[in-house]
């Protein structure tokens, strides 16, 4: 339970991995998440989005960057290494259904999540309308997916290496002044990100749907640690997400939130990645 079945790199630091966990895969829903342990007494605990699943298989696939000392640790196991701890599949499922336009907006790692709704919401007869965004070329993933089962798809690149040279609130913004509007948009990627994108749509009455990726420890709404403020009320990101209503979050009370941990978090990569690096040397 829980072998690694198969894993490659999309880029430097983003991996794709299938897991085998037969129960998870018959169960899971897009939107839905699982939240894995690596075994040390003293690891986190850190939530991941299930990418896609096969049935038949078995397996669900995640796709993570290596960001902390966990992803890394994540990052070095082998095709038939096992996850000790995962569970799963948690958080709410997207709601999906026939709306008429859809317009999903994916910046970054974004793109992995959201690529199971755009293919649930194509399913279900929208028009779908992808607009993808990365750093560079070199970081942009899932387009062949994504372009798959798009009618219409916009890459654009901050550096200008591949497709536009632009944020994805440009074109956002010129699909929201079209006529017929968009029925409705969904915005994953970083908060920031996301906070731009509900600007956009917000002057246009566009009802935006964000998943939200905060600082979450046990998954049920026990601890506390992924609270967001939405429409004036605290709400738990784990059990009452991880969608919500784009237009009513508190992303500068998120993002803050989500900075707290940052200097811990930067000692303790540091910290793993050269333990393991020194761990293969000796091997070597």
């Amino acid at each position: 339970m829980n072998r690694i079945a198969g894993k490659k790199k999309l880029s430097e630091d983003v991996i794709i991995m299938k897991v085998e966990t037969p129960l998870i895969a018959e169960e899971c829903r897009p939107g839905q998440f699982v939240i894995l342990h690596l075994g040390h007494e003293l690891g986190e605990r850190i939530p991941l989005t299930i990418v896609d699943s096969d049935t038949n298989a078995g397996t669900i696939t995640l796709i993570f960057q290596v960001v902390g000392k966990t992803t890394y640790k994540l990052s070095a196991l082998k095709e038939g290494d096992r996850i000790v701890n995962l569970v799963g599949p948690l958080g709410n499922p997207t709601h999906i259904s026939k709306f008429g336009t859809v317009v999903c907006v994916g910046g970054g790692i974004g793109v992995a999540p959201m690529y199971p709704i755009a293919k649930g919401m194509k399913a279900a007869g929208n028009m779908m309308v992808i607009v993808m965004g990365a750093r560079t070329k070199e970081m942009l993933i899932l387009e062949n997916e994504m372009r798959s089962i798009a009618d219409e798809i916009v890459v654009c690149t901050d550096d200008g290496t591949y497709g536009r040279k632009c944020l994805v609130t440009e074109p956002l913004k010129e699909m929201c002044e079209r006529d017929p509007k968009p029925d409705l948009a969904v915005a994953i990627g970083p908060a920031i990100m996301m906070k731009f994108c509900v600007q956009t749509t917000r002057p246009y009455g566009i009802r935006t749907v964000v998943s939200l990726n905060t600082i979450m420890i046990d998954g049920t709404g026990m601890c506390g640690g992924c609270r967001v403020t939405v429409g004036g009320r605290t709400k738990f990101v784990c059990v009452d997400g991880p969608e919500f209503d784009g237009h009513q979050v508190d992303f500068d009370n998120m993002m803050n939130r989500l900075g707290a941990y940052k200097e811990q978090e930067k000692e303790a990569y540091e910290k793993c990645r050269l333990e393991l690096v020194s761990g293969k040397k000796r091997e070597d």
